[in-house]
């Protein structure tokens, strides 16, 4: 296991235990976005900054598999991703998202979200995140769809060839981060479930990778969009060496 893969799943056993403890801290979180009887995210601008977090992971998938493309087709491209990275790339976002988020837990958890609670705009007793039997029926609020979006763009970002991967995983932590502070806003989510729906997403990224490309960075693609194997010494004269 890496430090990174270890590092999330740390993290996220630490997070259960914690709301589980103090599920009160959820309640303090979305009380600090409720303000005179709603939450924010009533105007057209909030409206269209939760577009562009929802859509944006979509839009970057559909870039890098029309990159691809493109290369496939023989266009000269200073960059673009290899098949595997775009199997990485469909497998994270079916799986992390996709199955365990929204099918395997938002539609079958039960957890009112905030907005639906009493004390909180809604009619719905508060539940904590390891109780199953909300009043919620389907598309419930554990854990966040749209945190774990946000930061599947990790991944894109960590197929990304150096000078470039860096500043992009920096940004696509920052993305999701940000995704995950407007649903806390809206009242769409409490924190322990975009801190769960975000860090679901970064386990799979990292299972994957480590499935994917064993070797680590050294298996990702170069800028040219070569894999990462050097050729052989050759002698003096141009020769391979026998």
């Amino acid at each position: 296991m890496n430090r990174a893969l270890a590092v999330y799943i740390a993290l996220s056993a630490l997070t259960l235990v914690v709301f589980a403890l103090w599920p009160e801290l959820d309640l303090a979180a979305a009380h600090y976005f409720y303000r005179h009887g709603s939450f924010f995210g009533g105007d057209s601008f909030s409206r269209f900054g939760r577009e562009f977090f929802r859509v944006t992971p979509f839009v970057a998938l559909s870039a890098y598999a029309a990159l691809w493309l493109a290369k496939r087709l023989g266009m000269k491209l200073r960059w673009a991703p290899s098949g595997r990275a775009m199997i990485f790339l469909i497998l994270t976002m079916v799986i992390g998202p996709g199955l365990i988020v929204n099918l395997g837990l938002k539609d079958h958890w039960g957890r009112p979200r905030p907005y639906q609670t009493e004390g909180l705009s809604g009619q719905d007793p508060f539940r904590p995140w390891y109780e199953t039997d909300g009043a919620c029926k389907r598309n419930c609020s554990f854990v966040s769809g749209e945190a774990a979006t946000g930061f599947w763009m990790v991944a894109p970002a960590s197929v990304l060839p150096p000078p470039w991967r860096g500043p992009a995983i920096v940004a696509a932590f920052a993305f999701g981060a940000g995704a995950s502070l407007l649903r806390l806003a809206f009242g769409g989510h409490y924190l322990s479930d975009v801190l769960l729906g975000g860090l679901i997403t970064l386990i799979v990224i990292e299972a994957a990778r480590r499935l994917l490309w064993p070797r680590g960075a050294a298996g990702l693609e170069s800028p040219s969009g070569a894999g990462s194997r050097r050729s052989r010494p050759r002698g003096a004269a141009g020769r391979t060496p026998a």
